[in-house]
């Protein structure tokens, strides 16, 4: 339904901004590779450009971080600097698996505890907030969540394009059987395009739980998270800021308030990571990425006010008569 969005004092619309702090080891994971055993990280060159790219646009937004790299030493020091410039940590799970759905009750509960043990050491923050690696979601994980004292969970991608990336994933890794049934719910299902495409609550047991979906195209339901939009600037960066500038159009038209999301490698090129050539848009360097970042990100605050995933959950959390949906698997 169209209509106006409620403005902000600064007379903008609300949007979201996250970052899913995905390391190395966990894309040669979810790829296949049996290099990840080393953990091999890149956060000490990549969070450096991303708290660059934020604090010139002063921005605080969400960092969803993976508990084995918070129980890591090594990765303190970047983990400290998020922390330290002011920014929301969310829980992005402990070992960054996919086929979370999966788990049992009580694999969750571990899953979870274990990693806000490592997280709260190593930045001070216990997280609120949760997403699931890969858009992984289930009845339980929402129980669970709900359980621990989670104030929202932003595991809701609502499109149709999982399938598609998925077959990509399956094309390009080494997958055998097993795995390949363990991720047969990789970036969600095509019934995950009819989910609510704006907040909701879903309501169980007597309680709830906050949905802050990553935003999608209006009306087509096609991601705009920042990623696919590098994909496409592989083939025109003038094609890919376009369709950018027209979804965040959209958005306003349809009144979404956004939730935009975006990854380590939307800041880094094939020359920074080389075993991660085989992900799409890493034929570009860094700089030209971090270029198209940036026009992103000034395209979103001058339409809107950009707060953290959290922020924007507790303004929503006050509105009266939000979609409301019972989670099933």
């Amino acid at each position: 339904m169209m209509g106006q969005t409620q403005s902000t004092q600064n007379g903008k619309p609300l949007a979201s901004l996250s970052l899913d702090l995905d390391n190395e080891w966990a894309y040669l994971k979810t790829h296949g590779d049996p290099a990840w055993e080393s953990y091999p990280s890149y956060l000490a060159t990549v969070v450096p450009r991303i708290l660059h790219v934020l604090a010139r646009r002063k921005l605080l937004i969400t960092v969803f971080v993976v508990g084995q790299d918070a129980a890591l030493e090594y990765n303190h020091e970047a983990l400290m600097q998020i922390a330290g410039a002011g920014h929301e940590i969310g829980n992005h799970s402990l070992r960054h698996e996919p086929w979370l759905h999966l788990y049992s009750e009580d694999d969750l509960e571990q899953e979870l505890a274990e990693a806000e043990r490592h997280i709260q050491a190593a930045t001070g923050q216990k997280p609120i907030g949760f997403r699931g690696p890969g858009y992984s979601q289930s009845a339980t994980m929402l129980h669970v969540l709900a359980r621990r004292g989670y104030a929202y969970d932003a595991s809701s991608l609502p499109s149709f394009i999982g399938p598609i990336a998925r077959a990509y994933y399956f094309a390009t890794g080494q997958f055998d059987a097993e795995q390949r049934e363990r991720l047969n719910r990789l970036f969600g299902s095509w019934k995950d395009g009819l989910r609510p495409l704006k907040p909701y609550r879903w309501r169980f047991n007597g309680t709830s739980l906050l949905e802050m979906p990553v935003t999608t195209f209006p009306g087509i339901r096609v991601p705009i998270h920042l990623s696919y939009v590098m994909y496409l600037a592989g083939f025109s960066t003038a094609l890919a800021q376009a369709y950018f500038n027209t979804a965040l159009w959209t958005c306003r038209l349809f009144s979404v308030e956004p939730s935009i999301l975006l990854h380590p490698l939307d800041f880094l090129g094939g020359e920074d990571v080389p075993r991660l050539r085989f992900f799409p848009s890493m034929g570009m360097s860094g700089q030209q990425k971090i270029a198209i970042v940036e026009r992103c990100l000034d395209s979103l605050v001058h339409r809107f006010d950009v707060r953290s995933v959290g922020e924007h959950a507790a303004v929503v959390a006050t509105r009266k008569n939000l979609i409301e949906a019972e989670p099933n698997d």
